[in-house]
């Protein structure tokens, strides 16, 4: 269709004839003063009354050729959509329930916690300084995702005031209110349309949907979350989502989506419930501190004592431990025999990240780990298996010390997968000691450790360590002291 000569718009459902210019029909009243025409409100453009563009219908057809998107869609006229704006940021304010958060601002937050040890409150810090870039500057979508009470709502409904502050809309919708405020719609009584309050949603300015992962999961549930998060993953909308699940727990269209590198920053809180006294755990389980000792600095390469194959393996593998110490990215594996140095590496990579950028490490042996999880079934046990478990799932930088040494049972098993494919899909470092050669392992954790863009594994060739050449030989002389020292005695 070509567009017509005139205007290029016209009011939706009926057109308006234009009015003569000349004298109204009648020649006045008696005393001969002429008659004013009372006029409709549409026939009065030129006075003022009404828009003359829509003519008072508040909407406008576009002149546009058949086949364009919208062809035949009657749209908002130009006067009203101030109007329409105002009316959907006054709902998106009712919907968002703020007021009665009002308590919930950066200023309030304490982003070094209460009582957290050093990998903790540096964690806790990081959600806060990323929350706070995200408040000044909405873009992509933000993450957080961590155990209950540890602080993402509070971060979440602080981002939703700055934003607000700044004059600017956003909705703020815990997620089971959010799908009963849309099957609301559906009552007789609603004064909103569903199509009305769902694309109010999905076209929000600043969506932050709170508590994803708590509501009903049905197939409809399901369905509406998707099709809000697509549509805003497609138009690339900022977004805030704070969740309690795994990753691996959320549904995998919408995790394909949360993960995106591209448009997603996902950040993990480890930091325990505020409302519980303290630090959970992590210092009863890390055993770090018993390996201050063991630096990069104090590692022997034996160098005159082991074949020139051992040797160089025992130095590649310091040398890939540093270069892990100075930028952790990925997984390390440290394979290799009793006593070979694998243990020292992996506590000098954590010692100096402590040392020089003051994070700490988890550092657990696997056995332990799993006698940990085995402690939280005990009814006496003041901290649940899942909150056990997100501890070191969820911890900035792990090590695993002694992989292969503990009882293979199907739920052991299980529990080790599960922390290693978290740790996988959320690409958190992860350093792996272990006797047992990779290709003997359980087919699930060799797979997750043989993928060569995430995972360096170093074999070490070098036999169990005795104290160096020096120190071995003292041994022996002291042996032979004593043997003579015994001789002479018969």
């Amino acid at each position: 269709m070509k567009p017509s000569s005139g205007s290029t718009s016209h009011p939706a459902g009926k057109t308006s004839s234009s009015t003569s210019s000349g004298s109204a029909a009648g020649s006045g009243d008696p005393s001969g003063r002429p008659r004013t025409e009372q006029r409709e409100p549409e026939q009065t453009a030129e006075l003022g009354d009404v828009c003359p563009i829509c003519k008072g219908q508040g909407f406008i057809v576009q002149d546009l050729p058949i086949g364009h998107p919208d062809f035949g869609r009657a749209i908002p006229c130009q006067h009203r959509r101030a109007e329409i704006t105002s009316r959907r940021q006054d709902e998106l304010t009712r919907g968002s329930n703020l007021s009665q958060l009002k308590h919930m601002t950066f200023e309030t937050f304490m982003p070094d916690g209460v009582g957290m040890n050093d990998e903790h409150r540096l964690n806790l810090r990081r959600a806060f300084e990323k929350a706070r870039l995200y408040a000044a500057h909405p873009d992509g979508w933000l993450v957080l995702s961590g155990t209950y009470g540890c602080g993402k709502t509070h971060l979440a409904v602080a981002i939703a005031h700055e934003v607000l502050r700044q004059g600017e809309a956003v909705l703020f919708v815990v997620v089971p209110d959010l799908l009963d405020h849309l099957r609301a719609a559906f009552g007789p009584n609603s004064e909103t349309s569903f199509d009305e309050r769902f694309e109010t949603v999905r076209t929000a300015p600043l969506l932050i949907l709170d508590d994803l992962g708590s509501q009903s999961a049905t197939p409809w549930a399901k369905e509406k979350l998707f099709q809000i998060l697509n549509y805003r993953y497609v138009t690339r909308l900022p977004t805030v989502i704070t969740t309690n699940l795994r990753l691996t727990e959320i549904d995998a269209r919408l995790r394909s989506r949360l993960t995106d590198p591209d448009l997603s920053t996902v950040v993990p809180i480890i930091a325990p419930d505020f409302r519980s006294s303290g630090d959970q755990g992590v210092t009863e389980l890390s055993t770090l501190s018993l390996h201050a000792d063991q630096t990069f600095e104090a590692f022997d390469l034996r160098r005159d004592e082991l074949p020139a194959e051992a040797a160089s393996s025992l130095s590649r593998a310091k040398a890939l431990a540093e270069a892990f110490a100075a930028d952790p990215q990925g997984w390390l594996v440290l394979n290799g025999p009793y006593g070979c140095g694998k243990t020292h590496l992996a506590a000098a990579i954590a010692n100096r990240r402590m040392k020089l950028h003051n994070e700490r490490a988890m550092f657990v042996v696997v056995p332990d780990f799993l006698d940990y999880l085995r402690a939280a079934f005990n009814p006496n046990s003041s901290t649940s298996l899942d909150v056990r478990f997100d501890e070191v799932r969820r911890a900035p930088l792990l090590i695993l010390d002694d992989l292969g040494t503990e009882s293979a049972t199907p739920w052991a098993r299980e529990k080790l997968f599960q922390l290693l494919n978290y740790r996988s899909v959320a690409r958190l470092p992860t350093i792996i000691t272990s006797s047992t050669q990779v290709e003997n392992m359980d087919e699930r954790l060799a797979s997750r450790m043989q993928d060569t863009s995430r995972c360096t594994i170093v074999l070490i060739l070098a036999p169990s360590y005795r104290g160096g050449k020096a120190q071995v030989a003292s041994r022996k002389g002291q042996v032979a002291g004593r043997k003579a020292q015994g001789a002479g005695g018969r």
